[in-house]
């Protein structure tokens, strides 16, 4: 039996009974809470936590369904790789790991699901190994080590308290604001860099090197959310605190703004999809900065059904255009691909939000929700106008693949064969029409009261139709300019660079230190450490041994060379 069969089969049984589990424990709102004794040296207990409660069981059986599927779509995108079973186990590991942050309500515990994340997910984006993919692979754990430290200097701060199971002080600490303020701003920023919010965004495109059904785990329901979910875990401490919740909401609205414009002016296939991965991670954020957790997780949920299957029709398309991603190459995908278009729309479709599809159930009561309480108006346009900017790239990206000539190679043919593909991208297909309303008759128990005029309940709607012409009108105006006078214009090219985030923080801050780092080299390693150092130590000996060497070869002429020379030192001597 092949490796994918079994370990997707293994997931989407433990995925199915999670499932069923979390129904169970939400219906009798159960909260179990496993302790595990690892080691007892005297008074020292090291205890293995485990929560299970009806948010992490639907959660893991959420990543648990995706990871099968997108094991199941592996076997036919990477059946040409030589080292597959490498590629199925690390993938397997990316899925403990996330598994371990899941169920930990100990930081220690979650530290290790954290690094591991990290540290796999280098590993995944260095996997076609070129100078690229290893650039982007240390761009993203060097940006996920601040949120490890950042976890880690939590856990020394927690010390104090006695224990690292930060569920048990939850209401303890509502008194001691300005104690846990310190560690609520650690974890804030631990989830900021995982969850890639402004000034940490840079690595998210960049982690699209990796094999495509990476990407499809990885940007919807695994490395991304863990930030996102580490904070609807420390929500009551996040509420403690209103100065870290309204910073948090402006990041937010900001990442949203800001990954929306980049969408808009990007080519490559998969850095759009990343992008739009980006703007719901920032709606997310803020919509939890609001306080709305269930809506906060639910949009979670919901994103990670529609996104994975977004990534893998890319991947898809990526695969028959031989390596492609340029979607100016793209058109005519109707024809050539059917089944792939059709679930692409679905996906793209949820992703606007478009009436009773997944996307539409978060997204729509999510705003109804903003619209209804007391927020001012910059956060209120930048909702709705990240919200417009969601809807342009998507129709852009429909404008592209479907609606002009294809573009690509005179020669090339396009097949849908790969039945594991098409298992892959079917199992999350049905969650994407259906997967929002059946979550949201299942988990959303309380009863949200929604009372707004006429005007602001259709500006949702008014927001989408517009987004959608303005992203048709924008594919007519990019198509016209010259492809090498693209990056000329100034504010195309700062609104493409996700506003020259990745040359702020890769080049503004590493130029100047490797300048000086060179300059180290140049004068202290190659310069004055070898001749005060070892280096010219071993010189010195090396060149004192051929002396030394030239005693001990007993040679006649070298002792005739001797007793002249004592001769003379002693004639020189006689004469003084």
């Amino acid at each position: 039996m092949h490796i994918c069969n079994i370990y997707g089969l293994l997931f989407l049984i433990c995925s199915l009974f999670n499932f069923l589990m979390g129904l169970y424990f939400m219906s009798l709102d159960l909260i179990y809470l496993v302790e595990w004794e690892l080691i007892s040296i005297n008074s020292f207990n090291l205890v293995m936590i485990l929560l299970l409660d009806w948010m992490s069981l639907l959660f893991m059986s959420l990543v648990l369904y995706i990871s099968s599927m997108v094991i199941f779509y592996s076997k036919g995108y990477m059946e040409e790789d030589k080292d597959i079973i490498r590629f199925i186990l690390l993938v397997v590991m990316f899925v403990l790991s996330m598994m371990f942050l899941i169920i930990s309500p100990n930081l220690v515990s979650i530290l290790l699901g954290w690094d591991g994340l990290g540290l796999v997910s280098f590993i995944l984006v260095i996997y076609y190994q070129n100078v690229k993919s290893f650039n982007a692979g240390m761009l993203t754990i060097l940006s996920n080590r601040i949120g490890d430290v950042m976890i880690l200097l939590s856990i020394s701060w927690m010390l104090n308290y006695g224990s690292w199971n930060y569920i048990f002080y939850m209401n303890y600490m509502i008194n001691l604001n300005n104690n846990m303020f310190y560690i609520m701003l650690m974890i804030m920023i631990a989830a900021m860099t995982k969850s890639a919010q402004i000034p940490f965004s840079s690595w998210l495109p960049a982690a699209m090197a990796a094999p495509t059904p990476v990407s499809a785990l990885v940007h919807s329901s695994t490395l991304v959310t863990a930030g996102v979910y580490l904070l609807i875990r420390f929500n009551s401490w996040l509420m403690m605190n209103d100065i870290l919740m309204k910073f948090m909401l402006l990041i937010g609205v900001l990442t949203m703004f800001m990954s929306g414009c980049g969408a808009n002016f990007e080519m490559d296939l998969k850095k759009i999809i990343a992008l739009s991965t980006l703007s719901q991670l920032g709606l997310m954020m803020s919509t939890l900065s609001l306080g709305l957790i269930s809506l906060s997780f639910f949009h979670l949920l919901t994103h990670a059904m529609f996104k994975a299957l977004l990534f893998m029709c890319a991947g898809m398309y990526i695969h028959n255009m031989s390596n492609n991603q340029d979607i100016r190459f793209m058109g005519s995908m109707s024809f050539l691909m059917p089944f792939s278009t059709m679930c692409f729309m679905f996906s793209n479709l949820a992703l606007c939000g478009f009436p009773f599809l997944t996307g539409f159930y978060s997204k729509d009561l999510i705003l109804e929700e903003i619209l209804m309480l007391d927020l001012n108006y910059f956060i209120f346009i930048m909702f709705f106008l990240s919200t417009g900017l969601t809807v342009s790239y998507s129709f852009r990206l429909i404008y592209y693949s479907f609606m002009k000539n294809y573009s690509g190679f005179s020669l090339l043919m396009f097949s849908e064969n790969s039945f594991s593909m098409y298992f892959g991208m079917l199992g999350l297909v049905m969650l994407s029409i259906v997967g929002g309303s059946m979550y949201l008759w299942l988990m959303i128990q309380d009863i949200y009261m929604i009372y707004l005029p006429f005007y602001l309940k259709n500006l949702t709607l008014l927001v989408v139709i517009l987004g959608a012409y303005f992203g048709y009108e924008m594919s007519k105006f990019i198509v016209n300019i010259d492809l090498f006078d693209y990056y000329k214009n100034n504010l195309v090219s700062f609104l493409g660079s996700m506003w020259f985030m990745p040359y702020i923080t890769l080049f503004g801050l590493n130029k100047s230190i490797f300048l000086i780092s060179k300059k180290f080299f140049m004068l202290l390693d190659q310069g004055w450490t070898e001749i005060f150092g070892g280096q010219y130590l071993y010189f010195l000996l090396i060149k004192n041994s051929k002396f030394t060497q030239l005693m001990l070869i007993n040679s006649l002429k070298f002792y005739f060379l001797l007793i002249i020379l004592w001769l003379v030192i002693i004639f020189i001597l006689i004469l003084i």
